[in-house]
């Protein structure tokens, strides 16, 4: 069984977005050379998320409303994270609902998504260089 390891970085400019990393996980699988197996692909900070779905603009906008509806930003005093001098508790509370990781299957060296899967890295507190692992493992 081969195993393969890589640590994407990203710098989302603003406080929240969301990225399409697909063609980068992709570039992964095919860099590990494994052709059945599995890619695990995990946000390594806890105010960012990694998700499959649509690429579509005006899911993630209604994600970034939805969010903002369930975890408000503001105002910050509304947290007891915020107690040690933060303003990013509803970053994590935003991670918590979008989840950490995804696995993903891979057939015949290719993604095995479903109509319209893409993966996400989803940013809550951005505005700093964040990573995500790649895991892939197979044959």
């Amino acid at each position: 069984m081969k195993s393969f390891r890589k640590e994407l970085w990203f710098e989302v400019p603003g406080r929240r977005g969301f990225v399409n990393v697909t063609r980068q996980i992709e570039a992964c699988v095919r860099e590990s050379g494994v052709r059945e197996g599995l890619v695990l692909v995990n946000a390594m900070h806890i105010t960012a998320s990694v998700f499959v779905n649509d690429d579509e603009s005006g899911l993630h906008q209604d994600f970034e409303k939805w969010l903002e509806g369930l975890a408000p930003h503001a105002p910050v005093k509304q947290y007891r994270h915020n107690d040690t001098g933060e303003d990013n508790a509803d970053a994590h509370l935003k991670r918590q609902i979008m989840g950490r990781e995804v696995v993903v299957a891979i057939t015949d060296g290719e993604l095995d998504f479903g109509p319209w899967e893409q993966i996400f890295y989803g940013e809550f507190d951005g505005r700093r260089k964040k990573r995500v692992l790649v895991k892939v493992i197979g044959d």
